[in-house]
This record gives C-alpha cells, structure tokens and sequence, in this order.
C-alpha cells in the first residue's frame, strides 16, 4: 500500500520534487542539446575562461566529473579547451559565442522557475524558505549564489548528474 504524499517526511518531500523537478529541467534541457551540469558549467565560464578544475570547483562538481562535462560541451561547440601557457598540464576552458548564446536562451526562457512556481500557491514564500534553508544547511559562509549563481538553474532542487 503506498502512503499518501500528505504522509511523507518534510525530508522525503523534498527529495521527491527534488527529483521530479529535476526530471522535467533535464528533459527541457536534452531538447535545447544541454545537461543540467552542461548549463552550470556554461553560467559559470561566464566570467571568463577557468581551468578544468576551477569550473569543477565553480560549479560544486568533482574534476573527474567536469571532465566529461567539457568533453560533451566541446562536442557540441559551447566550449574550448586550450592548454594554459604558463602551464602546459592544465586546461583552460572557455565558453563559445554559441555556449553564451545557449546560456542566455536559458535564462531568458524562465523555464527552471516556471517548473517549481507554477504549481505553487506562494511561490514568493517557498522561495525565502529554500534560500533559508540552504543558508542554515550549507557550507559556513556559503550563499545559494555559490552553488549555482544562475537565476534561471532550479536553486535548491536544481542539482542534477551530468547525463
């Protein structure tokens, strides 16, 4: 017999619409040719090129992880890698003209807050309590802009794996 949502642990219904709204964003973002990872990597090269291990550590992934991330983006011409001159073992990636163009798609469209706000009745109230709850729960010192400073990337049902 399955328990009614009403039922549920505060923790288990987050996790839940966690994972459907992750769901939904991956899926709209497989239709536009991104990840979720994808995209966060894009926001983040937004301020200029990084390192591979930078944009890992920008975008709260493991290296092992951004590396797979980059091989797809470079695929797909969102992204450059070059190696670093002072350095020839490191990587320095950089978003393309179609990479930022993608980006921006994105953000413009709203779609990640549409996915979470239009089912809400206070999507306002919802908001101010996730933020609170990432500030109480997150890193010392860590904001919700540091996981993903994107407007747009569903903030803390957006994580998601590279796919």
């Amino acid at each position: 017999m399955t328990t009614p949502p009403e039922d549920w642990s505060l923790g288990r219904l987050l996790s839940t619409a966690a994972r459907m709204v992750e769901h939904e964003w991956n899926g709209w973002l497989a239709d536009h040719d991104l990840t979720h990872a994808g995209f966060l990597a894009l926001h983040t090269l937004g301020g200029g090129p990084l390192t591979q291990r930078e944009l890992a550590a920008g975008s709260r992934v493991e290296e092992q992880t951004m590396g797979r991330v980059v091989d797809r983006l470079e695929r797909t011409g969102h992204v450059t890698r070059r190696r670093d001159p002072r350095d020839r073992r490191r990587l320095i990636v950089e978003r393309t003209a179609l990479g930022a163009s993608a980006h921006a798609a994105v953000q413009a469209s709203g779609v990640a807050d549409h996915l979470v706000e239009d089912p809400l009745v206070d999507p306002e109230r919802f908001r101010a309590e996730l933020v609170r709850l990432v500030r109480t729960l997150g890193p010392a010192g860590a904001s919700p802009s540091d996981a993903a400073d994107a407007p747009d990337a569903p903030d803390a049902t957006h994580a998601g794996p590279e796919r």
